[in-house]
């Protein structure tokens, strides 16, 4: 069955929402459509193998590993019909025009990633991808502090909340990274 409309999908929220278990569980859906599918994701994320997606659940799906967005044009065959990116707000600017020429192709992408950094702070080009799809879907985790539904990504260093001018781009999982609701999320400035 072929797939002649283009369309974007963006599924974001902090980390440990369940993204890439989200992402992962459309392209199983799509692999049993027997639509073509190519998945990328940032060389960057090497916390749980290079060649593959892995949700904090232990969902797995194999990826293509590329520096930057450019390289998906580069590497796309023919005849794909789905296109998956992982962690996209660790890639450049030009991942907006990647997508969208994607989609202008006829070709569903699929993006998966944080929306806000451990700031709070829109993350990367994820908020023009947002503006610019045409499926949002935002999941929440649960607030490690108190359990209710969390948004946010505190950073940890030593147990304490990270500083406001710590760097931005840190790849961690849970021994840095908790989920947190708005009312427990704390990004102490000088």
């Amino acid at each position: 069955m072929e797939h002649h409309d283009g369309s974007v999908e963006i599924i974001v929220g902090s980390m440990f929402s369940g993204k890439t278990d989200e992402l992962i569980r459309r392209l199983r859906r799509a692999k049993i459509a027997r639509q073509k599918l190519q998945v990328f994701k940032p060389s960057i994320d090497t916390r749980f193998g290079e060649e593959k997606l892995a949700s904090h659940a232990g969902a797995e799906f194999e990826a293509t590993p590329i520096e930057h967005s450019g390289v998906i044009l580069q590497r796309l065959d023919a005849d794909t019909t789905v296109v998956a990116v992982d962690e996209a707000q660790f890639f450049d600017e030009e991942i907006v025009n990647v997508v969208q020429e994607l989609a202008d192709r006829g070709i569903r992408v699929l993006v998966a990633g944080l929306d806000t950094d451990f700031r709070g702070e829109p993350f990367g080009s994820m908020p023009t991808l947002l503006a610019q799809a045409e499926h949002v879907d935002k999941l929440h985790a649960i607030c490690m502090v108190c359990g209710d539904d969390a948004c946010r990504t505190q950073r940890l260093i030593d147990g304490k909340p990270a500083r406001y001018d710590d760097p931005v781009v840190v790849v961690g999982a849970s021994e840095m990274y908790e989920a947190r609701c708005r009312a427990h999320h704390t990004v102490p400035r000088d």
